[in-house]
């Protein structure tokens, strides 16, 4: 039997950067046993919680019980300026009463740590404060919660005014759950990371959290077929990150080919990997390309009468227009502007006045 707790956790009032609870209906309507992958399961929900000595309370009970435990977090962290430390707001937190009415993110650390290595998931969706931000930046070890618990999730930059960020990447797995999928955890997020991106027509600035990935294949000598037992995006995912574009570039085209010659070109698997390389470019700072390899994804699932009101399709041209306005080359931009525009005439998606738009800059 497994144990699923779902805290959502923000400020009320002008200093809430993110609408944390929203994602909790979403994730209490995953069967619980899916939520921690075992037969049975208890949830245990934490809404806007008002003390830390309370949320301390909660998890040191769960972090009690034996069978999996999986930690679905979001919320918004903030730095404490005296120890330097990073801290999970809570309802009653301001800036002034950090220290005494958020939660350390090491007590977390600490609960869980006690717990046998293996057994432990946090999955969180996180806005941080420019000075989180910063040391999470030059520290990415930061959040790390000890060589005994698997994390995964993404950190964006708080906005700094307007509305609060929403948790789209816990959504997404929730999404992915409700929807029938059951892929290993480094999918989860790689695809979660990959939808939550697309849920927003600027997709903001994120870093990355998840286990350290096993080896990728070769890029030269990849061998997918050989390699299937193993998850390729965290590898895939991980070299992107860290600079490494050539390289993660040519493992995704190595899978794309594979999945090209198994499933053929009309296919959602050939699609997905074009979508992943698409993606990949946008990382590497090439937008053209990315928009290209978007603009292919998208005809490839109209061509598999997936309709113009699909969200994917709709996804996948919103991420082609968007990228196109990053285009420096006049010259490239306008090359592509006119296929960019035949497509937004049969998926003009849900932003209003965006072929208006894109017809105005193209003159």
């Amino acid at each position: 039997m497994g144990t699923a707790v779902l805290l959502a956790a923000a400020p009320a009032g002008r200093g809430r950067a993110m609408d944390a609870a929203s994602v909790l209906p979403v994730l209490a309507a995953v069967p619980p046993g899916v939520l921690t992958g075992t037969a049975t399961a208890t949830v245990v929900e934490l809404a806007d919680p008002l003390d830390p000595q309370t949320v301390l309370t909660r998890l040191r009970a769960v972090a009690a019980s034996p069978g999996p435990l999986v930690v679905f977090l979001a919320g918004q962290l903030h730095l404490d300026k005296r120890q330097f430390l990073p801290h999970l707001a809570l309802a009653r937190t301001t800036t002034a009463t950090l220290r005494y009415t958020a939660l350390p993110w090491h007590w977390l650390a600490g609960e869980l740590g006690r717990r046998p290595a293996g057994t432990t998931t946090v999955v969180a969706d996180l806005a941080a404060d420019p000075d989180v931000w910063q040391r999470l930046t030059a520290a990415p070890d930061l959040l790390h919660l000890g060589p005994g618990t698997h994390l995964y999730g993404r950190v964006t930059q708080a906005p700094r005014r307007g509305e609060p960020a929403t948790p789209d990447y816990l959504r997404a797995w929730a999404e992915l759950w409700r929807a029938g999928a059951r892929p290993p955890l480094p999918a989860m997020h790689a695809e979660a990371c990959v939808r939550a991106s697309a849920a927003r027509a600027t997709a903001p600035e994120q870093f990355l959290l998840a286990p350290a990935p096993v080896a990728a294949p070769a890029p030269a000598a990849p061998a997918p077929v050989a390699a299937a037992a193993q998850d390729p995006h965290p590898a895939i995912l991980a070299a992107a990150m860290a600079g490494r574009h050539g390289e993660a570039a040519a493992v995704a085209a190595a899978w794309e080919s594979e999945a090209l010659r198994r499933h053929g070109p009309r296919s959602a698997e050939a699609v997905h990997w074009t979508e992943v390389r698409a993606d990949l470019a946008r990382l590497a700072g090439e937008p053209a390309r990315s928009c290209e390899l978007w603009l292919a994804a998208a005809e490839s699932r109209l061509a598999l009468r997936q309709p113009a009101d699909d969200p994917d399709v709709e996804a996948a041209v919103d991420r082609a227009h968007h990228q196109w306005e990053r285009i420096g080359d006049r010259a490239r931009a306008g090359a592509i502007g006119p296929a960019l525009v035949a497509l937004r005439e049969r998926v003009p998606g849900r932003r209003p006045g965006a072929l208006d738009a894109l017809r105005r800059r193209m003159g």
